[in-house]
C-alpha cells in the first residue's frame, strides 16, 4: 500500500455543477486534474478519501451566520459530482464533515494513521477555505502535506493564491498534478 493517501475535497455538486449555489465557472478547470489524481490512486491501490460537506437537515449549524444553510445530507448539493462518486474497493472512503476541514471532528486522522499513511494529497474546493483548512489540520496531525496547484481553485483568486503561499510556508508543499500524481504511485 502506498504511503501516500488522496483527500478529495468538497467534489460535489454545490460547487461543480452549475446549478448548485457555490458554482463558479473557474472550477471546471480544477476537473482535469482531479479526475488524473482519482484515477492514479485507484490504479495504484492508494488510499482515496472523499470529504464532502453534509450538515443536517432542521438542525441549527456553527456555519450558519457565516454561509446560509447548505450541503445538506441527502440534497442534489451535497450529492458527488458525475465521475467522483466513490467506489466499492478496500482504502475508499467518504468522511462527511461540517466545518471547513476533514480533520475536525471526525475520524480522518484516525483512520490515516492506521493504514500508515505519511503523507497527504489535498485537492478539491476551495482552496482558501475547505483545502486550506484540511492542510493546516492534516500538518497538525503529523501528515506531510502536499497540494497539486492545478487540482484546487477559488473563486477569489487572490485569496488563493496567498493561500497556496501560506500552504507552503506553513503546511506542505505545492506541486504540478503530475508530481502529486507520482507520489500516489509510491509503495514501501
Amino acid at each position: 500500500m502506498s504511503k501516500t493517501a488522496l483527500i478529495l475535497v468538497d467534489v460535489i455538486n454545490a460547487f461543480f455543477d452549475p446549478a448548485g449555489p457555490h458554482y463558479y465557472p473557474r472550477v471546471r478547470e480544477a476537473v482535469e486534474p482531479l479526475t488524473h489524481l482519482l484515477a492514479t490512486a485507484r490504479d495504484a491501490g492508494a488510499v482515496v478519501v472523499h470529504t464532502v460537506e453534509r450538515h443536517r437537515p432542521n438542525v441549527p449549524d456553527a456555519e450558519q451566520p457565516k454561509i446560509p444553510v447548505h450541503c445538506l445530507a441527502g440534497s442534489f448539493e451535497a450529492d458527488f459530482h458525475p465521475g467522483f462518486h466513490p467506489v466499492d474497493r478496500p482504502g475508499e472512503l467518504v468522511v462527511p464533515k461540517r466545518r471547513y476541514s476533514g480533520f475536525f471532528a471526525t475520524d480522518l486522522a484516525l483512520t490515516l494513521h492506521e493504514q500508515r499513511i505519511e503523507r497527504i494529497v489535498v485537492a478539491g474546493v476551495e482552496t482558501n477555505v475547505c483545502v486550506r483548512a484540511t492542510c493546516q489540520d492534516g500538518f497538525a496531525h503529523g501528515f506531510a502535506v502536499v497540494v497539486p496547484r492545478e487540482a484546487t481553485n477559488s473563486d477569489r483568486q487572490h485569496l488563493e493564491r496567498a493561500s497556496l503561499e501560506d500552504i507552503m510556508r506553513y503546511f506542505g508543499s505545492v506541486v504540478a498534478t503530475d508530481e502529486a500524481a507520482a507520489l500516489l504511485k509510491e509503495h514501501p
